[in-house]
Protein backbone atom coordinates (compact mmCIF):
# COMPACT_ATOMS: atom_id res chain seq x y z
CA UNK A 1 0.00 0.00 0.00
CA UNK A 2 3.38 2.31 0.26
CA UNK A 3 3.28 4.60 -2.36
CA UNK A 4 -0.25 4.38 -3.41
CA UNK A 5 -2.64 7.49 -3.65
CA UNK A 6 -4.86 7.57 -1.07
CA UNK A 7 -8.69 7.75 -1.71
CA UNK A 8 -11.42 8.80 0.72
CA UNK A 9 -14.70 7.81 -0.78
CA UNK A 10 -17.90 9.14 1.18
CA UNK A 11 -21.42 7.99 0.02
CA UNK A 12 -24.44 6.22 1.85
CA UNK A 13 -24.94 4.03 -0.64
CA UNK A 14 -23.49 0.62 0.11
CA UNK A 15 -23.54 -0.49 -3.65
CA UNK A 16 -22.20 2.64 -5.25
CA UNK A 17 -19.33 1.89 -2.35
CA UNK A 18 -18.93 -1.44 -3.36
CA UNK A 19 -18.07 -0.69 -6.96
CA UNK A 20 -16.47 2.50 -6.43
CA UNK A 21 -14.31 0.47 -4.32
CA UNK A 22 -13.68 -2.45 -6.20
CA UNK A 23 -12.66 -0.03 -9.38
CA UNK A 24 -10.19 2.07 -7.56
CA UNK A 25 -8.58 -0.72 -5.89
CA UNK A 26 -8.15 -2.49 -9.23
CA UNK A 27 -6.55 0.43 -10.78
CA UNK A 28 -4.09 1.06 -7.96
CA UNK A 29 -5.32 3.13 -5.11
CA UNK A 30 -5.89 3.08 -1.95
CA UNK A 31 -9.21 2.91 -0.66
CA UNK A 32 -11.04 3.69 2.57
CA UNK A 33 -15.16 3.96 2.32
CA UNK A 34 -17.29 6.14 4.55
CA UNK A 35 -21.26 5.90 4.67
CA UNK A 36 -21.92 9.61 5.97
CA UNK A 37 -20.52 12.76 5.97
CA UNK A 38 -19.82 13.05 10.14
CA UNK A 39 -17.66 9.61 9.31
CA UNK A 40 -16.28 11.13 6.28
CA UNK A 41 -14.98 14.12 8.11
CA UNK A 42 -13.81 12.42 11.26
CA UNK A 43 -11.41 10.42 8.86
CA UNK A 44 -10.24 13.02 7.03
CA UNK A 45 -9.14 14.93 10.15
CA UNK A 46 -7.61 11.54 11.59
CA UNK A 47 -5.97 10.29 8.23
CA UNK A 48 -4.03 12.02 5.45
CA UNK A 49 -5.70 11.05 1.98
CA UNK A 50 -4.56 12.60 -1.62
CA UNK A 51 -8.34 12.81 -2.62
CA UNK A 52 -11.36 13.13 -1.07
CA UNK A 53 -15.22 11.93 -2.91
CA UNK A 54 -17.78 13.02 -1.78
CA UNK A 55 -21.45 12.11 -2.62
CA UNK A 56 -23.91 15.58 -1.78
CA UNK A 57 -26.61 14.46 -0.24
CA UNK A 58 -25.65 12.07 3.20
CA UNK A 59 -27.02 11.91 6.45
CA UNK A 60 -25.46 14.07 9.41
CA UNK A 61 -23.79 16.74 7.20
CA UNK A 62 -23.76 17.00 3.65
CA UNK A 63 -20.69 16.45 1.03
CA UNK A 64 -20.53 20.52 0.35
CA UNK A 65 -20.48 21.17 4.17
CA UNK A 66 -17.72 18.13 4.62
CA UNK A 67 -15.88 19.74 1.27
CA UNK A 68 -15.80 22.77 3.24
CA UNK A 69 -14.79 21.56 6.55
CA UNK A 70 -11.98 19.88 4.95
CA UNK A 71 -10.54 22.32 2.61
CA UNK A 72 -10.62 24.98 5.71
CA UNK A 73 -9.10 23.43 8.17
CA UNK A 74 -6.25 21.29 6.06
CA UNK A 75 -5.47 24.42 4.42
CA UNK A 76 -2.54 24.05 1.69
CA UNK A 77 -2.19 20.56 2.51
CA UNK A 78 -5.78 19.66 1.93
CA UNK A 79 -6.60 16.86 -0.03
CA UNK A 80 -8.12 17.33 -3.14
CA UNK A 81 -12.11 17.09 -3.69
CA UNK A 82 -14.15 15.35 -6.14
CA UNK A 83 -18.03 16.31 -5.35
CA UNK A 84 -20.46 13.76 -7.31
CA UNK A 85 -24.14 14.18 -6.73
CA UNK A 86 -27.49 13.79 -8.84
CA UNK A 87 -28.26 17.33 -8.61
CA UNK A 88 -27.49 19.75 -11.42
CA UNK A 89 -23.63 20.56 -11.16
CA UNK A 90 -24.12 23.20 -13.34
CA UNK A 91 -26.85 25.36 -11.60
CA UNK A 92 -24.67 24.41 -8.17
CA UNK A 93 -21.38 25.30 -10.03
CA UNK A 94 -21.11 28.22 -7.40
CA UNK A 95 -21.80 26.43 -4.16
CA UNK A 96 -19.41 23.42 -5.78
CA UNK A 97 -16.77 26.30 -6.04
CA UNK A 98 -17.35 27.89 -2.54
CA UNK A 99 -17.28 24.53 -0.89
CA UNK A 100 -13.88 23.95 -2.04
CA UNK A 101 -13.60 20.76 -4.04
CA UNK A 102 -11.91 21.04 -7.45
CA UNK A 103 -14.38 19.09 -9.83
CA UNK A 104 -18.04 17.75 -9.67
CA UNK A 105 -19.58 14.78 -11.48
CA UNK A 106 -22.85 14.08 -12.20
CA UNK A 107 -24.68 11.51 -11.66
CA UNK A 108 -25.18 8.92 -13.22
CA UNK A 109 -21.41 8.35 -14.61
CA UNK A 110 -19.50 5.87 -15.88
CA UNK A 111 -16.36 4.77 -14.19
CA UNK A 112 -14.31 6.18 -17.09
CA UNK A 113 -15.44 9.69 -16.78
CA UNK A 114 -14.98 9.21 -12.51
CA UNK A 115 -11.02 7.88 -13.35
CA UNK A 116 -10.72 10.81 -15.79
CA UNK A 117 -11.63 13.45 -12.97
CA UNK A 118 -9.83 11.63 -10.16
CA UNK A 119 -6.22 11.72 -12.46
CA UNK A 120 -7.18 15.29 -13.02
CA UNK A 121 -7.52 16.42 -10.08
CA UNK A 122 -4.30 14.00 -8.53
CA UNK A 123 -2.39 15.70 -11.39
CA UNK A 124 -1.79 12.68 -12.97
Amino acid sequence: MEGRKRILIADDDPDICDLLESYFRKVGYAVTITVNGKEALQKAEAEKFDLVLLDVMMPYIDGYHVASEISSRGGADAPKIVIMTSRDIAAERGIIQLSGACDALQKPFTLQELGAKIKSALGE
